[in-house]
């Protein structure tokens, strides 16, 4: 077998052949009439007609010796197969074929439809012309890319041989399309706001700073869909409104995290905790039934149905329930005491994110769908308290397949109340914790103009990712990879 870079020495000798007879190997201009999904669709009236028309695409394989060659071409929309007589191509061009094209080259061919005796739907070429000369040879067809870490360095390749890679990406299309329509019936506008924060806001992660050369000043890349700018534009009058983004976090690895991934949030003043809920509940069974036409899901070991009723479950309950901490009265050290049982790692030795750790470790046992709610105030900074027990907020978490997928608030808008829970996460900060949230005072300036009361909500292509059943890394296009050595 010849190594690659043999059969790459040998392809570029064809390339030289290619110019030495003045077919240039990367032209600028295709003749195409036609895709190769349009000559499927309409093969009766091309067949019927007998006028030649251009088709155009990569060469996915070669077969047949002699004065016959098959061909199957692939231009994106479809697979369509080509034949090439010698008879009906003059020797030359027929011989030239031979000498310069191989599997994975892109040509235009040029012929009249038929109906082979095995009834295929072929064209048969009268001319050819090279579009573009690949010097590389693809994987080969029934073991493709095999190592991960390959398949994610060239997913341009994982996606052209692997037709399932790609419908899972036009799959995600149809996730956000489902949303954004969803949304936009629903009289949400979109919006878009800033990726490039002085501080950040609206969730609690480590950010990744960079450095604004113009004013010479240190910034951070967005942890959240732009929440605290989004709520300036709930005081700025907009009733309804919603972001698709990108969202940076500097945290590990896992099959549900990554680094840069795509997060919705959208906020609807004057809407109650209540009405958010069904609200939400539709909008997932609208992109499950329009993107994987089904309800029920079997991913991460758990099984659930998006149509079933969800129930609300207690965040405080839950978790005294499976580990028998009370988050709001037992101690640190017995807190700590009951993670080191469980072998449960955490950052901090702080009460918030102990509780944090605690509820983690009890998600993973719940399918769902559920709600969670009563999240301690600690670890719901921008939501609002609960109004029986000051302690709790208003808010819940989607929990699905022992995981958190979307998060919702009735949004604070009490300014002294966001300033001391900004204050306090600054204390958290100074204690070490890379995860608290920072402060930010000028949106506590704006809460003070008065910000309607309104519900929040968001999520992200995690959601995607396990409906499809796949860790998120498969679920990108091409997720951030180490570089290779020289």
């Amino acid at each position: 077998m010849s190594s690659i870079d043999e059969i790459r020495d040998t392809r570029i000798k064809k390339l030289k052949l290619l110019r030495s007879k003045d077919m240039d190997p990367y032209p600028a201009n295709s003749k195409r009439e036609i895709s190769l999904k349009e000559a499927v669709d309409n093969f009766e009236d091309l067949e019927k007609d007998k006028e030649a028309k251009w088709i155009a695409g990569r060469i996915m394989s070669i077969r047949g010796q002699g004065a016959i060659i098959f061909i199957t071409l692939n231009d994106g929309t479809g697979t369509f197969q080509g034949v090439l007589k010698k008879d009906v191509l003059s020797d030359e061009k027929f011989i030239f074929w031979n000498e310069v094209v191989d599997i994975g080259d892109f040509v235009e061919v040029q012929g009249t439809f038929f109906i082979t005796n095995r009834g295929e739907k072929t064209i048969e070429a009268k001319n050819w012309r090279m579009l573009s000369k690949s010097l590389r040879p693809l994987p080969e067809k029934w073991h493709g890319l095999v190592d991960v870490e390959e398949r994610f360095r060239k997913r341009y390749l994982d996606i052209l041989m692997n037709p399932e890679i790609k419908e899972l990406f036009e799959k995600k299309a149809k996730f956000w399309d489902a949303i954004r329509n969803f949304l936009r019936k629903e009289n949400f506008l979109e919006v878009e706001t800033p990726t490039i924060e002085v501080t950040t806001g609206g969730a609690e992660a480590k950010p990744f700073k960079t450095h604004h050369n113009d004013f010479d000043l240190d910034v951070y890349m967005r942890i959240s869909v732009g929440e605290l700018w989004q709520k300036r534009l709930m005081t700025a009058g907009f009733p309804r409104i919603f972001e698709i983004g990108r969202v940076y976090r500097n945290e590990g690895s896992s099959p549900e995290h990554t680094q840069e991934f795509t997060n919705m949030e959208f906020y609807a003043s004057f809407m109650n905790i209540n009405e958010g809920k069904k609200l939400v509940r539709d909008l997932y069974i609208k992109i499950a039934k329009e993107v994987f036409g089904k309800t029920e899901f079997e991913t991460r070991g758990h099984k659930f149905d998006l149509s079933d009723d969800w129930l609300d479950l207690d965040y405080m309950e839950e978790v005294k329930k499976q580990t028998s901490i009370d988050v709001l009265e037992d101690s640190e050290e017995k807190m700590e005491q009951m993670l080191k049982k469980l072998k449960v790692e955490f950052q901090g030795k702080n009460r918030e994110r102990m509780t944090d750790a605690l509820w983690k470790f009890c998600r993973k046992n719940i399918s769902g769908p559920a709600y969670l709610v009563n999240h301690p105030k600690l670890v719901a900074p921008l939501s609002k308290e609960n109004s029986k027990d000051n302690r709790k907020t208003e808010m819940f978490q989607v929990i699905i397949a022992g995981s958190e997928i979307g998060r919702a608030h009735a949004e604070l808008n009490d300014p002294f109340d966001q300033k001391k829970r900004f204050d306090d996460q600054k204390k958290l900060i100074k204690g070490g914790d890379e995860e608290a949230m920072m402060s930010d005072l000028e949106f506590v300036e704006m809460l003070e103009y008065g910000m309607p009361p309104c519900f929040g909500f968001g999520f992200g292509e995690r959601f995607f990712a396990f409906l499809a059943d796949k860790p998120i890394r498969e679920t990108q296009l091409f997720p951030l990879m180490r570089p290779t050595k020289d």
